[in-house]
């Protein structure tokens, strides 16, 4: 009999703590290999954990809702003593079954170790959240105050760092009576009546995420039109061809990335974050692409270092990020990283969008429907009406750090690499 150390998996490279959302199991349950143990959550999304081996829950070392950091021991496995190689490190063999050592103490509920509850609130402050908040000098009273996005109430580390970017906006705030200070009034609206739908866990996220951005970035929007009849010419010609050669399917969103790639080379100002009073403008090109889950929710999956692919590397990249989308598999490194995000609203139908800022980016770009129309094209002969596939574009950014010339630049230099295609392009 031997006793496995379950320990908090790696959920991607910059990730360094997990909140435990729920356990599957109990003490003494059987589990199998595979069998999925517990859900975590950190800031990018959730996951679910499965066990690396076949026996019986015997501790269970933290309790929903306790921050984790990446590597600790959260759990202790009966197995039979039957080990693979990458097991080995963390099993603890014992003899004549005696209770085993706690490596780890369960959280506490007061205030040097564990979690604290805000007296007349739900907000539950992790390890983690009282660390940071020493080190800053941030008072509980000061967290209280502070919009959190955790299931449950939970203050996450993200509220907090982004709380602090913004320079501590509630640290001087006085509560507010009924007496003094501006409320927000209360006008009854009738609602209506008819089925409640409650709102998911990633609902809720983008919820709140979307009310952030728009409360934190002043969003200007500028709109340019492009014509994309020899892009959608070209890419009709080869994209049989190109399926044969690759094994990949040639859509339009690697033509766009392959074009915002280039221009945000010519502009890289576009490419850039706003930390308190100083402008961060990235290394590298990392483009989020908005993606519909089959929930129905929204999620950015992110293509690394977009500038530096060929297509055929472009087309293999968002085809499998698309696919993983639909099958719920994508892992925290696909969804972080991103330095500007394409939300292709096209693909619903709609002629053009207003996208809300993917923070902490400066730009979201939207393409809207491809339809072909009747354009009037000026000629050195004389003008003449042809059909023309034409498409909205349409630029939301930040305005704190990109003026309209630099937008407007930008915007009309994406329209200028799709509209330039070259028809003579090889695959």
């Amino acid at each position: 009999m031997s006793l496995y150390k379950f320990k908090m998996p790696k959920l991607g490279e910059s990730i360094t703590e997990a909140a435990i959302i729920k356990w599957f199991k109990n003490v003494g349950d059987p589990i199998e290999e595979d069998e999925i143990l517990l859900e975590v959550a950190t800031d990018k999304v959730d996951s679910e954990v499965p066990s690396l081996v076949t026996g019986v829950v015997s501790e269970l070392l933290y309790k929903q809702n306790d921050v984790v950091k990446i590597g600790e021991t959260i759990a202790i496995i009966k197995t039979d003593g039957k080990v693979s190689v990458k097991q080995k490190e963390t099993v603890l063999e014992i003899k004549e079954n005696p209770s085993p050592k706690k490596t780890l103490k369960k959280q506490s509920t007061s205030n040097k170790g564990g979690a604290f509850k805000v007296e007349n609130s739900n907000l539950f402050f992790s390890p983690l959240i009282i660390s940071i908040a020493k080190e800053h000098h941030i008072s509980f009273e000061e967290l209280a105050r502070i919009p959190v996005s955790g299931k449950e109430g939970r203050l996450r580390k993200s509220d907090l760092m982004n709380y602090i970017k913004e320079g501590r906006p509630y640290k001087f705030a006085q509560p507010v009576t009924e007496k003094s200070g501006f409320q927000v009034p209360d006008l009854k609206f009738d609602k209506g009546t008819g089925k409640i739908v409650e709102m998911d866990r990633m609902r809720q996220m983008i919820a709140d995420r979307m009310v952030f951005s728009k409360h934190t970035s002043p969003h200007v929007t500028a709109y340019v039109e492009a014509d994309l009849t020899e892009m959608v010419e070209w890419r009709n010609k080869v994209k049989t061809n190109f399926q044969i050669k690759y094994k990949e399917k040639l859509t339009f969103t690697p033509l766009f990335i392959e074009a915002v790639a280039k221009a945000i080379v010519d502009f890289p100002m576009i490419n850039s974050s706003l930390d308190g009073k100083n402008i961060i403008v990235k290394e590298n090109i990392n483009i989020g692409m908005a993606t519909a889950l089959p929930t129905g929710n929204l999620i950015v999956p992110v293509v690394k270092n977009a500038d530096k692919l060929s297509l055929k590397e472009l087309a293999s990249e968002i085809n499998l990020l698309s696919l993983k989308a639909r099958e719920n598999k994508l892992k925290t490194d696909d969804l972080t990283g991103s330095t500007f995000t394409i939300s292709n609203v096209g693909t619903f139908g709609s002629v053009m969008g207003t996208p809300i800022i993917n923070q902490p980016e400066a730009a979201i770009l939207a393409t809207g429907i491809i339809k072909k129309r009747a354009e009037v094209i000026e000629k050195p002969e004389g003008d003449s009406i042809e059909v023309r596939s034409m498409m909205y574009l349409s630029l939301s950014f930040d305005h704190r750090i990109v003026d309209g010339f630099l937008a407007g630049s930008f915007l009309r230099r994406i329209a200028d690499y799709m509209e330039n295609y070259d028809l003579k392009r090889k695959i």
